[in-house]
């Protein structure tokens, strides 16, 4: 009797010492890191441990949240499938997400990296016969944007445009109209779509990014498809902080008298960073890309420009470029 007891609290013992880790503990240790890159490479080796599907699902899910924050669209593309692909439910203190929502979410980044490719794809797949309204408003917008993806000229820019402007005033695609709105205002220059964007969504995102107030991320879509006008986002909303004893070495992060180097992307692909870099050139800019190696191994471009002092920074964001001052 002695020897099963004892039997007993052994077994009970390992299994609470071998305990798998939940997806939310997870997350919570990732946020102790130093910061977002050392965060999702926590994250990444972790879940690879993780046996119970929901909650692998769960913690794939959020880590591609975070790679794609992080702008790292190929990782989170790849994070976003592999959660697609496990048949569970949700995780407990995790956000709900169904199947077709994280299809999505990898079209998503997989036309933000420019691989439209790939984004037509997942959208050919069981997602397209999807019977959820808002999914499938998500299909079409996202098809769209595939088509803007593939655009060399802007002459490949009219059905596009054509059916974007269609999609701005059906009422099935209501829940995508900023996303809509946005577009057409970036890829015409017209201001009467950024008008109504600020009259209609005036708490969206999309709002904030015509107002100056928030910037588009430097991915391909964005920054390779040909536009038909300049789009340019007024100055932004947000007044300036008076300079406090408490938040002026926080100031003297972001001043650049002295010069030094700003970051305006970082690419998996160099060819994307070249491109970024022949553009700013263009435009009188002293760009140039260099190679990055992460802890992880994975390889990236980071796209800088040389900056003579702060009226560096303004003219890169005057021109619709969002960068931020590197060592």
């Amino acid at each position: 009797m002695k020897k099963i007891l004892l039997l007993s609290i052994i077994l009970i013992c390992s299994t609470s010492l071998f305990a798998e880790k939940k997806a939310f503990e997870l997350v919570k240790e990732s946020a102790q890191k130093a910061n977002a890159d050392e965060s999702a490479e926590y994250l990444q080796a972790e879940l690879k441990k993780i046996t119970v599907p929901s909650e692998k699902r769960a913690g794939y899910a959020f880590l591609g949240n975070l790679q794609e924050m992080l702008g790292l669209y190929d990782l989170a593309e790849k994070s976003f499938v592999l959660a697609a692909g496990i048949s569970s439910g949700d995780a407990e203190n995790m956000p709900e997400r169904s199947n077709e929502q994280l299809v999505l979410d990898a079209v998503r980044c997989a036309l933000s990296g420019g691989n439209y490719n790939r984004a037509d794809s997942y959208l050919n797949s069981a997602v397209r016969s999807s019977k959820n309204p808002k999914i499938q408003s998500y299909v079409k917008l996202y098809s769209v944007w595939s088509s803007l993806c593939r655009a060399e000229t802007k002459e490949d820019l009219e059905e596009p445009i054509a059916m974007l402007k269609a999609y701005s005033s059906v009422s099935s695609m209501k829940n995508v109209q900023p996303a809509i709105l946005l577009t057409l205002w970036y890829i015409t220059g017209d201001s009467s779509w950024s008008s109504d964007l600020k009259e209609k969504f005036p708490n969206s995102l999309e709002c904030s990014i015509v107002k100056g107030d928030s910037h588009l991320l430097p991915s391909p879509f964005w920054y390779f498809v040909p536009k038909n006008g300049d789009a340019m986002p007024e100055t932004g909303t947000i007044k300036d902080v008076p300079k406090t004893k408490e938040n002026a070495a926080e100031l003297t992060v972001t001043e650049n008298k002295n010069g030094g180097k700003l970051q305006l992307g970082l690419f998996s692909s160099e060819n994307n960073a070249n491109s970024l870099v022949k553009e700013l050139k263009s435009k009188g800019f002293d760009a140039y890309s260099e190679k990055q190696t992460k802890a992880s191994g994975n390889i990236y471009y980071s796209v800088l420009v040389n900056a003579i002092d702060d009226s560096t920074a303004d003219a890169l964001r005057s021109s619709g470029y969002e960068c931020y001052m590197v060592n």
